[in-house]
């Protein structure tokens, strides 16, 4: 499992904005992306994520909050980004809303982040984009992590066996699924009626399995979009299911006053 998540933005010295898209393996707490992004858009998000995934291999699973473009409220809380992931083999996973210590392991990296490289920040971007280099370098070669008994990251890093060819692939369905694919709209046409699915799924075909007597449910590859009941003309989305846990929430501050307060 990959953690992916902006530092959030602040101000160099030369007033130029700076926000940092940081990745990383959850086992070893490999630092495996850490850039300044213009936008934090699908369009800016997206080539960062393509060459990690060819340089590093492809985990099976992507964390991240409930925030664009990693989500969105949607069917299947799917975006534009992650159904490219799906598409690429990996599955998306959200934290519970407002529970930032489901992605612990990762929000103490960016309290590290802070106080290494933007406490204060640079004098101008191209000094703050160094310190940044350097940071991830120094991050998994040399600083030592006392939940990796005193080693580094990149000691315990290995990378993933799944190769990406750059292609994205549509989910595959099985026998008793029937398929239709998302209209220019966002739509799809299911026994006489016009049924909204999602505008992140246009032009992408959904499965749908009988499910008992209930109706159908309705899913893009591994995602459970919702379920649609006998002549009822919506899609019925489920409950958020909530990712279990990465680290306990007291031993992962995100701010330096909360890591002043521990003892």
């Amino acid at each position: 499992m990959w953690c992916i998540d902006f530092k959030g933005w602040f101000l160099t010295g030369d007033g130029r904005r700076c926000e940092p898209l940081t990745l990383t393996d959850a086992h070893s707490r490999y630092l495996l992306r850490c850039q300044a992004l213009v936008r934090t858009d699908t369009d800016h998000v997206w080539p960062v994520l393509d060459a990690a995934f060819r340089e590093f291999g492809l985990p099976h699973r992507l964390r991240s909050d409930n925030g664009s473009p990693f989500a969105s409220r949607g069917a299947g809380g799917l975006s534009k980004l992650s159904v490219r992931l799906i598409k690429a083999g990996v599955t998306p996973e959200r934290i519970a809303p407002g529970k930032p210590q489901q992605n612990g392991r990762h929000e103490r990296m960016h309290l590290t982040l802070l106080q290494d490289t933007a406490t204060p920040p640079a004098p101008s971007l191209r000094e703050q984009l160094k310190r940044l280099r350097n940071f991830r370098r120094l991050y998994n070669e040399q600083r030592p992590h006392q939940a990796l008994g005193n080693a580094t990251p990149a000691d315990h890093y290995t990378p993933s066996p799944r190769r990406f060819d750059g292609v994205l692939r549509e989910p595959e369905y099985d026998e008793e699924q029937e398929v239709r694919r998302v209209r220019h709209n966002g739509e799809i046409r299911w026994q006489g009626q016009t049924i909204y699915i999602s505008e992140a799924l246009i032009g992408e075909p959904v499965g749908l399995r009988k499910h008992n007597s209930a109706g159908w449910t309705v899913c893009f590859g591994p995602i459970m979009l919702g379920t649609i009941a006998h002549r009822d003309d919506r899609l019925r989305k489920p409950k958020q299911q909530a990712c279990g846990l990465v680290d306990d929430a007291s031993a992962s501050p995100t701010s330096p006053q909360a890591q002043q307060q521990q003892t």
